[in-house]
């Protein structure tokens, strides 16, 4: 079993059919606080125990209070069943408190995708063997189980000290046990890269994420994925953190949006 699919594994309470619980594993952690696309997965893959539907196409999450690693539970709700979609509420408890609350939407596998148009092409990137490897570091885990490579352009805040004219970190992303890619694992995906702040602000701030919502289109192909994030407004202590994930044959895999606290 990969170490991913193992620390986002969850038991079903006896007697309490969509309640769960689960351990918050200390692998997968920025600054030793657990990663928010990490904590993502582990509430999605307990839903998928329960849903009808197979495939996820959407997946929002508040998070609310600080969680560490440890005992969580997990408790969920089926909100809503049609024909083509499939929604469930789920929280993440620790310690009695809620400390992330979420709502996951699944749809039929069966779902031609009728229209394939795409307005905008794949950024802009430098080639994998130019771009700079984030680096393992103590108290930063989830990089010992993910690579994350930044394109030159954007790496000068951790490298040379010369700091870009945008917020943007656009870049490369691989398990580094080659663990293959599925829905859970774009959720981790969508979270692994620095904040674009960094690249225009250096590393002066502190980000936490206030709420993360994950679009996924396909599952992709390559075992390299291509990342783009860019915040264009950082004001009254927010930020906003707009994401695209495509693989290396062109597909666009997912979008993402994030909103985050900038703290000095």
């Amino acid at each position: 079993m990969h170490p991913f699919d193992r620390d986002i594994e969850s038991r079903p309470i006896a007697g309490s059919p969509f309640d769960f619980v689960a351990e918050i594993s200390p692998n997968w952690a920025i600054n030793g606080l657990p990663n928010g696309g990490y904590l993502m997965a582990l509430l999605a893959r307990a839903i998928e125990q329960k849903r009808n539907k197979k495939r996820m196409a959407i997946m929002t999450a508040n998070y609310i209070q600080r969680t560490a690693p440890g005992p969580v539970r997990l408790s969920l709700e089926r909100i809503s069943e049609t024909a083509q979609f499939e929604r469930f509420g789920a929280r993440l408890l620790q310690e009695d408190r809620v400390a992330v609350a979420a709502i996951a939407t699944f749809m039929d596998d069966q779902m031609v995708c009728r229209v394939d148009r795409y307005e905008a092409g794949v950024p802009a990137l430098a080639p994998l063997d130019q771009c700079v490897s984030i680096p393992t570091m103590p108290n930063f885990t989830l990089f010992d189980q993910v690579e994350v490579r930044l394109d030159p352009a954007c790496a000068g805040w951790m490298t040379t000290g010369q700091l870009a004219d945008r917020s943007e970190h656009k870049g490369w992303i691989q398990f580094r046990d080659g663990r293959p890619y599925d829905a859970l694992a774009l959720l981790l995906a969508a979270d692994c890269f620095p904040p674009p702040a960094y690249a225009s602000l250096g590393l002066g701030a502190w980000v936490p994420t206030i709420e993360l919502s994950v679009n996924i289109r396909k599952i992709p192909s390559s075992r390299w994925l291509k990342c783009f994030f860019h915040s264009r407004f950082i004001t009254c202590g927010l930020l906003e953190e707009d994401g695209e994930i495509w693989d290396e044959a062109g597909e666009l895999i997912a979008i993402s949006r994030q909103i985050a606290q900038y703290r000095l």
